[in-house]
């Protein structure tokens, strides 16, 4: 049993089975997939879908965390995609099928990696998808704002917060704003999206005591993009191409004209939090980049998919990063980064210098800009459960090809509802960060199943070769000055976190997380200390850093109020101890086996990347794959086609 689980394909039989358009050879070929795509159509995908919530929204998060320094956060993460690109390419030659990493793994890995992957795929492709619609539908409804026109006595359309925000979002930042107003914050001291989230969810109509808050217009753009996906790969190249020039123009306007209100002052500190800061925005920049896997779910769509596919995907990521250095730069250099921390910072930033024209073309491009993005995640989902049903891990139903427009067809619907149901209610961090952990999780495996290639006598070749480096003259020198580096400029750090060193609360943190009680004697403690006003927090805040840790040790409230210590710390840390034994292990491999040291610099930089993004990230993500097995074994191990074939082909043994 343990064997069949590691079942692999053959490179010759995903092909006949791609020529069919089923697995089953009673299928014939007008059930398969029209090749209409160019390198050109493919790199525009690639930017539809990577120019999108990075530059029009998350920039502005990731900016105020890292400074202008955010720059190279942008550059890593570029670095670390194409990393990822050439060992996708590679496959992607190979194995010219739609299925991406899911395709791959089965050649590489075996049907339960395999499976597993195709699992990562799905949630990384709908909650991308739930992500993108939310900040579309944020957009939207600020766009709504700005319309004015006279003659029909309209000052702006406002939709409801109650109807245009998570409930999530909305609950979350109900309770904070009352934990605060408590503490002492009258309601107009509160954060602008603490007031929004206080009025919105007291202005909620009830059904049985439970607040109805719903995001309809990230409902209404999933529906549109739906039925679009499920016209045609045609009609969506159309629309996706019309779409990235429109923003590419956009950003090249908001470039040229930002360049001129640059204040170079702005750029000093150019790191002001340092290295912690720039890689606060790790899920938020990797988020923009995610798109360019998308591209190798339509190799089957492709009219030259191994000679094509590399090229698309190398062109994407180039072109963005050069896009998203320069935004960043403008951005930084036209105002403080102190004041980014913003859901749509390029329609903020000119709206601050009195630019109200491009703050409308702005806000209107990025709601196009969103929906490209959205098009392209659409397309990816449906072909992923596509190939999954072609092998019987999913049900038949799932590779049903429409005979008129050629596309998975109950696959886009079924996509459809599983990204619209959860965008009416969850949270938009919460669905970034799964979607870029399981998106990390693909390249992972995709960049260990090169290397598992290339160390396999008679593997399958394609057109394209990674260029192999050997890295055992490369990632050890790499390996020593990293802990040259952790032991002497960032000592401190380093010890902290060998050793679990206890760490205080923030003054937001350690507010809201009091009691009553506690709270009373915080405040009686803090007019000791001169503290005259009821606002605790604000108090808390202006505090230098010796005399706020001064006071927290001070007052008496329960350690574990003012400290996160013990295994409450230590669990955020065991992703990181997982990447530095990994590590350790992957250098001890190159030095024995010779690893080609490109696909095995993206496998640690996405792991890097994954281990950056939290405990409860990778224990949501957990939960994921768990369920994913719970249905494998079900259903998928059982109606596997290559268990139900006595022929099986095994490519790699």
């Amino acid at each position: 049993m343990w064997k069949d689980l590691f079942r692999k394909k053959s490179v010759d039989t995903i092909l006949k089975e791609a020529n069919m358009g089923m697995s089953d050879s009673t299928h014939d070929s007008e059930h398969s997939l029209q090749r209409t795509l160019s390198v050109r159509d493919l790199t525009s995908f690639g930017i539809a879908a990577i120019i999108g919530a990075g530059i029009f929204s998350t920039i502005g998060k990731a900016s105020f965390d890292g400074g202008p320094a955010v720059i190279f956060l942008f550059v890593f993460t570029a670095i670390a995609c194409s990393f990822a690109a050439f060992a996708y390419a590679e496959f992607a030659s190979m194995v010219p099928v739609s299925g991406s990493a899911y395709t791959y793994s089965y050649v590489a890995f075996g049907e339960l990696t395999a499976w597993i992957i195709g699992w990562a795929l799905i949630m990384e492709y709908a909650i991308g998808n739930i992500t993108v619609a939310i900040s579309w539908s944020d957009y939207f409804t600020g766009f709504l704002e700005h319309i004015h026109i006279k003659a029909l006595n309209i000052n702006g359309i406002h939709i409801p917060d109650w109807m245009s925000t998570d409930y999530l979002t909305i609950s979350k930042g109900h309770k904070d704003a009352v934990a605060l107003m408590q503490s002492g914050k009258t309601f107009e001291n509160l954060d602008p999206h603490l007031q929004m989230a206080f009025n919105a969810w007291n202005a909620a109509p009830q059904l049985g005591g439970l607040h109805l808050i719903l995001d309809i217009p990230a409902l209404i753009i999933i529906i549109l993009i739906t039925w679009l996906v499920y016209r045609g790969m045609k009609e969506s190249r159309n629309a996706g191409n019309a779409m990235v020039i429109v923003k590419l123009a956009v950003i090249l306007l908001v470039l040229s004209v930002g360049i001129f209100y640059i204040d170079t002052n702005n750029w000093n500190p150019f790191s002001p939090n340092g290295i912690s800061g720039v890689l606060k925005g790790v899920s938020a920049v990797f988020f923009a980049y995610i798109g360019f896997d998308a591209i190798s779910t339509t190799a089957e769509e492709c009219k030259n998919p191994q000679r094509d596919l590399p090229r698309g995907m190398m062109w994407a990521i180039i072109i963005c990063t050069i896009l998203y250095v320069a935004i960043a730069l403008v951005l930084t250099g036209m105002v403080s980064y102190k004041s980014l921390n913003v859901g749509d910072p390029l329609a903020f930033v000119f709206g601050k210098l009195d630019l109200q024209w491009l703050s409308v073309i702005i806000a209107i491009s990025a709601v196009i800009a969103m929906a490209s993005v959205l098009l392209v995640f659409q397309m990816g989902q449906p072909r992923i459960w596509m190939s999954m049903s072609r092998d019987g891990l999913m049900p038949k139903k799932f590779s049903t090809i429409h005979p008129k427009y050629k596309t998975p067809s109950f696959a886009t619907i079924v996509t459809g509802f599983v990204v619209s149901i959860p965008a009416l209610f969850m949270n938009l961090t919460i669905v970034t960060d799964l979607c870029s952990i399981g998106t990390l999780f693909a390249f992972v495996l995709v960049c260990a199943g090169v290397l598992k290639l290339q160390n396999t006598p008679n593997a399958p070749q394609g057109k394209f070769k990674t260029p192999y480096i050997n890295a055992k003259y490369v990632l050890p020198v790499l390996l020593i000055i990293g802990l040259i580096v952790a032991l002497t400029v960032n000592k401190q750090k380093t010890m902290s976190f060998v050793n679990n060193t206890p760490q205080m609360y923030t003054p937001a943190d350690f507010v809201t997380s009091l009691n009553n009680n506690e709270l009373s004697t915080v405040k009686q403690f803090a007019t000791t200390k001169g503290h005259a006003h009821d606002d605790t927090e604000a108090f808390l805040s202006g505090l230098s850093e010796e005399k706020y840790k001064a006071f927290i040790e001070e007052v008496n409230v329960p350690y574990e109020r003012k400290y996160e210590s013990g295994w409450a710390l230590f669990k955020h840390k065991i992703p990181m101890w997982i990447f530095v034994l990994i590590t350790l292990y992957t250098t001890f491999l190159c030095v024995k086996k010779n690893l080609s040291l490109i696909p095995v610099l993206g496998f640690l930089s996405c792991l890097y990347m994954m281990s950056e993004l939290g405990i409860t990230n990778w224990i949501g993500f957990g939960i994921w794959l768990l369920v994913g097995l719970i249905i494998y074994f079900a259903y998928g191990q059982k109606n596997s086609k290559l268990a139900n074939t006595a022929s099986t082909e095994v490519s790699i043994s």
